[in-house]
């Protein structure tokens, strides 16, 4: 899996602060502020509730080498613009898939999984070298299938996606996409995203009926 930050709002600490400063401003703030100001806003902002400012600044990723089973899961966080690699317009005659970890360990279930997963792409590619179209062949791909995806979130939805996929009882391939997605945000805004993370970083218990161990 890759995961890149490729575009983000230019200064987006300062964005926030500045959005944030004018609500309480007799006049509309300028970017032109100190960085320890910048610093005391976003926090004061962050920790009254204040997080409708935090929407002014947006980040935007490329992930490749995820399962189609990962991006199911994504594209349920509606508060964010998607644009993924099409079935339907592209050729996958050759094979690209995800194999779980807990498949991978074990040699045989190994070679049972990638035994389906040929087979399912044989089928594919003999869909299309009858006449079928792509977009009706990619019927018998699998859930593992690799593709693509462009993410767009806000930071305030980043801190909701990251509250639900970072925790260590979320599905090990988006979990392991959001810890990513973390740390290249916090490279560009380490303030603004400094308490980000699984719900229970915030809540300081675990809300999970059975907790992983991390908080109580």
């Amino acid at each position: 899996m890759k995961v890149k930050l490729i575009n983000y709002t230019p200064e987006p600490e300062k964005t926030v602060a500045s959005a944030a400063y004018t609500c309480y401003s007799k006049e509309c703030a300028s970017m032109e502020m100190p960085d320890e100001k910048v610093r005391k806003i976003i926090r004061a902002t962050r920790s009254s509730g204040h997080h409708s400012v935090m929407e002014h600044a947006s980040f935007t990723f490329a992930v490749d080498d995820v399962s189609r089973s990962c991006t199911h899961q994504l594209v349920r966080h509606r508060i964010a613009s998607f644009s993924q690699q099409s079935q339907r317009y592209v050729n996958l005659s050759r094979a690209g898939y995800v194999i779980p970890k807990t498949v991978e360990k074990n040699p045989e279930t190994k070679k049972i999984f990638e035994k389906i997963v040929k087979d399912a792409w044989d089928t594919y590619n003999k869909l299309v070298e009858n006449g079928i179209p792509d977009e009706d062949a990619r019927y018998v791909l699998p859930n593992a299938a690799k593709t693509s995806i462009v993410i767009t979130m806000n930071a305030r939805e980043l801190y909701h996606f990251f509250s639900l996929r970072c925790c260590n009882r979320a599905q090990w391939e988006i979990r392991d996409m959001a810890n990513k997605m973390l740390k290249e945000v916090r490279r560009v805004a380490p303030v603004l995203f400094e308490d980000a993370g699984p719900v229970c970083k915030q809540l300081g218990y675990c809300p999970e009926t059975e907790s992983c161990g991390l908080m109580p």
